[in-house]
């Protein structure tokens, strides 16, 4: 068993996996997908379900590591934005040398802050750093770093 993907329905795939590439060095996984049919219908307990998007490699587990699904349905349907205390996933976390040059180039290119760059001393580990956004969605990311 291995972890396979995590999934981002979007607005917009094209424009939130560039943010994903340009601010984390995700690669693109090809092919691009345009997918439908009753089989997505029955996997996925939607009716006439259509979806486009791609799947992008993330940084630091080479070609067969875990991708991020970024999909657009053609019918999407609003929620309210998800805070880091609601139930259920809330948010995805990448280990950046530099947080606050990490997230300088992520707010330059479309993020909005949620909180402020902490640093934390945990026993026996080492010194964390890190600091959660929203990615130009609403999804929240955190970076962090850590000084052993």
């Amino acid at each position: 068993m291995r972890f396979a993907h995590t999934n981002i329905a979007a607005k917009d795939w094209k424009r939130l996996s560039d943010f994903y590439i340009k601010v984390f060095n995700c690669k693109k996984k090809l092919p691009e997908r345009n997918l439908s049919g009753d089989w997505l219908d029955q996997a996925t307990g939607l009716t006439n379900a259509r979806l486009t998007g791609i799947h992008l490699l993330l940084p630091g587990h080479g070609t067969s590591g875990p991708t991020l699904e970024i999909f657009t349905y053609e019918d999407v349907y609003e929620r309210k934005p998800v805070m880091a205390n609601c139930t259920g996933y809330t948010h995805i976390a990448f280990e950046v040398d530099d947080v606050e040059t990490t997230l300088n180039y992520a707010l330059n290119n479309g993020a909005k802050l949620l909180g402020k760059v902490t640093e934390k001393k945990i026993e026996n580990v080492g010194t964390l750093k890190f600091v959660y956004f929203r990615d130009p969605e609403g999804n929240i990311i955190e970076i962090q770093s850590w000084d052993k």
